[in-house]
């Protein structure tokens, strides 16, 4: 087949493509030519992703202080530095522990109107409070078993989500 050679893969038509080897660094290509192809768990399926690391949002050039108003401010997010070999992109960079969000330039933006990240909080009703001080929409929707939810946009349109865990939760 193609696989890390390039091309289209024999024997499925032509479906899949895959970028040419020359694309990946010789780092890339040692691990996959060294590491077995799967590892199974306990229940017989195949583990490869394990969490989602970060989400990251796209957003209009010249707008990191919306961001951080938004995220940093409303939201209550810090911001963290972005590494200089990235920095020099454009956009912000919000983390708190294993919560990280990411907003990148993107020249031709369009808002993420129907994609969205979930994101949990702590005292929906005073955050949504702090959403319309800011100017922000807040829209409920249908319930969700065991959470409150709403619906905000950022600066820049993206959809989010709000949710909070109703009764105790499961640690």
């Amino acid at each position: 087949g193609g696989g890390l050679a390039g091309g289209k893969q024999s024997g499925d038509g032509g479906a899949h493509y895959h970028r040419p080897a020359h694309r990946f660094s010789e780092t890339i290509v040692a691990i996959v030519r060294t590491r077995p192809a799967r590892r199974i768990d306990s229940a017989g399926f195949a583990m490869r992703i394990q969490r989602i690391d970060h989400v990251q949002f796209a957003m209009p050039p010249g707008r990191e202080d919306d961001a951080r108003r938004f995220y940093g401010g409303v939201l209550g997010i810090p911001e963290t530095p972005k590494p200089p070999h990235l920095a020099v992109r454009g956009g912000v960079w919000f983390e708190r522990g294993d919560l990280k969000v990411h907003l990148g330039v993107e020249k031709d933006f369009r808002a993420a109107r129907k994609a969205h990240a979930a994101l949990l909080v702590v005292d929906l009703p005073a955050l949504a409070r702090d959403l319309i001080a800011a100017g922000r929409p807040v829209v409920e929707d249908e319930p969700l078993e065991g959470y409150r939810r709403i619906y905000t946009e950022d600066p820049f349109g993206n959809r989010i989500e709000l949710m909070e865990p109703i009764g105790p939760v499961a640690g």
